[in-house]
This record gives C-alpha cells, sequence and structure tokens, in this order.
C-alpha cells in the first residue's frame, strides 16, 4: 500500500511539473521567437516621456494611426485618448491580447485595433500618422518600406532610434526618449511622385 501511494504522488508531481514546463514553454515562446528571427524586435515598454512626446509630434494632426510594433499597447492607447482611431500591429499575441484588455480597461476599446502580425506583411499605406519603436537593424528596411507604402501627407514617428536617410522635420526629447518626426512630404520620392501625377500644361 505504501509502494502504491509513493507511486501515486511521483506521477502526481511529475503531471505537475510536466504541466508548468508546458505552460512555462506557451509564454515564453512568443517573446523569445522574436529573437530567433534575423531581426529582432524585443518588447521594451514605451517611457512615459516617450509617450508624451509622441503625443506631442501628433499635436494638429488627426486622421488614422498606427503603432508598429506595439508591444502592451500604450502608444496606441494614449493616442485614442486624444481622438485618433489607432491600430497596433504586434507579433506576440500575449501582448496583443494584454493590450485589448487595457484598451477595454481605459474605455477606448472601441477607438482601437490590435492585430497579431508580421510587420512586414502589412501593408500601411492607409495610415497618416505612422509610430515606430524600432531597432538600429531593421530601419533602413523600414524606411523604404514606408516611402513606397504612405501617401505623401503622412508623418513618421521614430522612437529610440531614428531612421539611417530621412532627416527629421521634428525633434524632441533627450536619451532614450529622444523621438523623430518627418513629414513624408518633404522626401524627395514625394516630391518625385507629384510631379509625376501633374497634369502637363500646353504653352
Amino acid at each position: 500500500e505504501g509502494g502504491s501511494r509513493r507511486s501515486g504522488w511521483g506521477l502526481l508531481v511529475t503531471a505537475g511539473v510536466g504541466g508548468t514546463l508546458v505552460a512555462l514553454y506557451a509564454v515564453a515562446t512568443p517573446f523569445v521567437t522574436p529573437a530567433l528571427r534575423k531581426v529582432c524586435l524585443p518588447f521594451v515598454p514605451a517611457t512615459a516621456a516617450q509617450i508624451q512626446n509622441v503625443l506631442k509630434m501628433l499635436e494638429n494632426r488627426s486622421g488614422s494611426l498606427v503603432d508598429i510594433g506595439s508591444g502592451d499597447g500604450r502608444i496606441v492607447i494614449a493616442a485614442a485618448k486624444k481622438g485618433f482611431q489607432a491600430v497596433g500591429y504586434e507579433l506576440n499575441p500575449w501582448l496583443v491580447w494584454y493590450s485589448r484588455y487595457r484598451a477595454w480597461r481605459d474605455g477606448v476599446h472601441q477607438n482601437t485595433k490590435f492585430y497579431i502580425s508580421d510587420l512586414w506583411k502589412v501593408s500601411f499605406s492607409h495610415y497618416r500618422n505612422v509610430v515606430v519603436f524600432g531597432v538600429p537593424q531593421m530601419m533602413p528596411q523600414l524606411e523604404k518600406k514606408l516611402e513606397e507604402e504612405l501617401e505623401c501627407n503622412a508623418r513618421i514617428i521614430a522612437c529610440r532610434f531614428p531612421f539611417p536617410c530621412w532627416i527629421p522635420d521634428h525633434t524632441t526629447g533627450e536619451g532614450i526618449d529622444t523621438v523623430w518626426a518627418y513629414d513624408l512630404k518633404h522626401s524627395r520620392a514625394c516630391e518625385t511622385k507629384s510631379l509625376e501625377i501633374t497634369p502637363k500644361t500646353e504653352s
């Protein structure tokens, strides 16, 4: 009887340890997987100063807003509170679900949407305001993608790291809280695009 009881306890312990490991794997995988990609975009929460700097760059702006790599949703939620229809794209499903909960808790769930998606597989062509929390390795490729997709009235706001080729129209903050704003209408690509669509006039 004693052996059978010990055997039962052994099975319970094994099952408990196994279940814990499975749960840890399920929780940790979405955080670890991005690090295995060619370009790693780790989750680092935006500071209160960064959020305020982003909102400052959005003053007198309107239209839709997207946060690329939205993390726990704090930028999207802050923008929604300022009246934007705000959307976040994030690869980590746990962070997306938490973002949706936070938006519901803060009463802005009707003005926010969060998607589980790889940013390289999404077109941002219909957004007028773009917020990016990137890393240096991804900025050149993302710069090219946004320049090809966005309309000339778009504003791109980069946090922590600037774009390599664009010259910012506005800058605010210091250190890790620095934010750079780029108005795409000032880029050479947009000027060329406008010349292409301007009808020729006869002299």
